[in-house]
């Protein structure tokens, strides 16, 4: 990754949804030599497919119903620097036309415009889907398709790179202590055994959730995440899955063993973990016998997580 970063080579990143592309993505923008320029990001299945263009290219005032004044599009943003386009696969088939021309001859029209801008950009771009399969389904054009993908970094799912997660584990607990304003210097060697064993189904994304949860709750300097996290995540998984019809024998064994309460989502346990101090305190957030001192939070980010999980006092 180090090398391609130093050139301007198109960079292709393919992997399931949640594998951390973007992380990917602005890894290679910060070692390249456009580090001081901006990285503009678009995900292109997250807009309507009538606007993908004008996000992409802009367009001029008047050139379609509701175009009140000219827009300057993603590209013009991030001329000198990189562009990143998530989910590129989603981009409709007349604005791969367009997206080809960048690639090809670094220039563009705005939407409803006839002077071509001229950029310096260099395109990183991700998708989830197998774009040969698009191709043959004539979804995606194969001339962008190798425009795009001249240097492919296949990303594999986090439960395949077990080496990644106490990289990934460090660098998001920083970042998630710094925006809540909370000093964490190390993870609990038990904790890290869990995080690097846990299977992961929702990659990066589930670590980045379960990681900014066990912060917010944090009370003291190494984070520690309770075994139950796991089990329930584990079990609201299995839950959402079609369980096979017990045979008779199973379901007279089940009854003699009495049935056990379903475990809570890690969503509800944070939820139940703040109205129980919220009961202690008497609700009262602030002072030394508040909730946010019994859960060790600054007081605004109790009432943002809060807000958040939609608590409201009785």
């Amino acid at each position: 990754m180090n090398r391609v970063a130093k050139t301007d080579a198109t960079v292709l990143i393919t992997g399931e949804t949640g594998t951390g592309k973007e992380l990917i993505a602005r890894a290679i923008h910060s070692a390249s030599p456009r580090r001081d320029k901006p990285l503009i990001k678009l995900n292109c299945a997250a807009l309507p497919a009538g606007l993908v263009e004008s996000e992409l290219f802009g367009h001029e005032k008047g050139a379609f119903s509701g175009a009140i004044s000219r827009r300057v599009g993603r590209f013009e943003l991030a001329n000198g620097g990189t562009i990143f386009l998530d989910e590129v696969g989603e981009v409709p088939l007349d604005a791969q036309v367009k997206l080809l021309r960048v690639l090809q001859e670094r220039e563009f029209e705005r939407v409803g415009g006839a002077n071509p801008i001229k950029v310096d950009v260099r395109v990183i771009a991700a998708t989830n889907r197998d774009l040969a399969r698009s191709i043959r389904d004539g979804k995606f054009r194969e001339d962008l398709y190798y425009r795009l993908n001249v240097f492919p970094i296949p990303l594999p799912p986090l439960r395949d790179r077990v080496g990644d997660v106490p990289l990934l584990v460090n660098f998001l607990v920083g970042r998630f202590a710094a925006r809540v304003g909370l000093r964490i210097d190390s993870v609990g060697k038990a904790t890290m055994e869990r995080l690097s064993h846990y299977s992961w189904p929702g990659n990066v994304r589930e670590l980045e959730n379960v990681l900014e949860r066990a912060v917010i709750l944090s009370n003291g300097p190494t984070l520690e995440i309770d075994p139950e996290v796991f089990a329930s995540a584990t079990a609201v998984r299995a839950a959402n899955a079609a369980p096979p019809t017990p045979s008779a024998s199973e379901s007279e064994e089940s009854a003699a063993a009495g049935a056990r309460p379903p475990l809570e989502s890690l969503e509800a346990n944070t939820r139940n973990h703040i109205l129980t101090a919220l009961d202690r305190s008497g609700w009262v957030i602030d002072g030394a016998r508040g909730a946010a001192k019994i859960l060790g939070l600054p007081p605004n980010t109790l009432r943002s997580r809060m807000k958040k999980l939609g608590i409201v006092r009785p």
